[in-house]
């Protein structure tokens, strides 16, 4: 039995998979690098994927999870049906990808990932039956996040095309989205975007609660933290019935002209 080198990227590695056509993916125990790379790599193909199966440790792929942008692309490919995703506590083997006529190891070193496959038959057939094995036996990882398409399109339609079109450029401006201290969220964004569009933050806040980004408590949260960072503030809006509502505003007017990777760094630099 050989291995050859397929790449020594995981997005070239996962493209010529994806150019042979397999009906099937199985991707076993894969770093934290390499699930976000084949997110990456999935999410920009436009044409049929073929049905993965991404078998990873339950602690890890929460992590991995925790960034909205590799999440809601997760999402995506989950609602299209090309991506399925489950859990395993027993994960100690090499990472592996798996289809129907090639086994491929992924070999790790420094941020260059090369890809050893054998296509020997009779080890395909033995290391694809183990890994459906495991992959039956694993738990069903639940994605709450919504898929980003959804998130923009209900954003456009919503509140105003061009908060999505600001939305969207601070996301691009980005390489992570969390909400874990590490970096702008995606409540933070969003009230960032509507606050440079004033818009309403009960209008905001429940486009989120309902598209699933988070719930309007934690929109509220977020707001007194970014007025508290001297990042946005509010003005009382009267309404017929009932309290007035708090239209979002920049704290700074030099910000309302500024690009979305201006506002982003801004932002990052104030909550530092």
């Amino acid at each position: 039995m050989t291995a050859n080198p397929l790449g020594t990227t995981v997005e070239g590695i996962v493209g010529a998979l994806f150019d042979a056509g397999p009906d099937r993916l199985l991707m076993v125990n894969p770093s934290r690098a390499t699930i976000e790379r084949f997110v990456d790599a999935a999410a920009a193909v436009e044409g049929p994927l073929p049905e993965t199966c991404l078998l990873a440790d339950d602690r890890l792929l929460k992590d991995v999870m925790d960034d909205f942008l590799v999440a809601s692309h997760t999402a995506d490919l989950v609602e299209r049906g090309a991506l399925s995703l489950r859990t395993s506590d027993d994960l100690s083997r090499s990472s592996l990808l798996v289809t129907d006529d090639r086994v491929v190891a992924l070999v790790e070193a420094g941020d260059r990932t090369a890809g050893l496959a054998t296509d020997d038959e009779a080890f395909v057939e033995t290391a694809r039956a183990a890994r459906e094995a495991e992959w039956d036996a694993a738990d069903e990882f639940t994605l709450r996040t919504p898929a980003i398409s959804r998130v923009r399109e209900t954003l456009a339609d919503e509140i105003a095309p061009e908060v999505e079109a600001d939305f969207a450029g601070v996301l691009d401006a980005m390489e992570t989205a969390r909400g874990d201290g590490r970096g702008l969220d995606e409540v933070t964004v969003s009230l960032l975007v509507a606050a440079k569009n004033r818009v309403l933050l009960y209008d905001i806040s429940k486009w989120g609660e309902d598209v699933g980004v988070a719930s309007k408590a934690t929109f509220s949260r977020t707001k007194t933290a970014l007025e508290d960072a001297g990042l946005i503030d509010t003005e009382k809006v009267p309404i017929e019935v009932g309290r007035p509502r708090l239209r979002l505003k920049l704290a700074d007017d030099r910000l309302q002209d500024a690009t979305p990777t201006e506002l982003a760094d801004v932002a990052q630099t104030l909550l530092a």
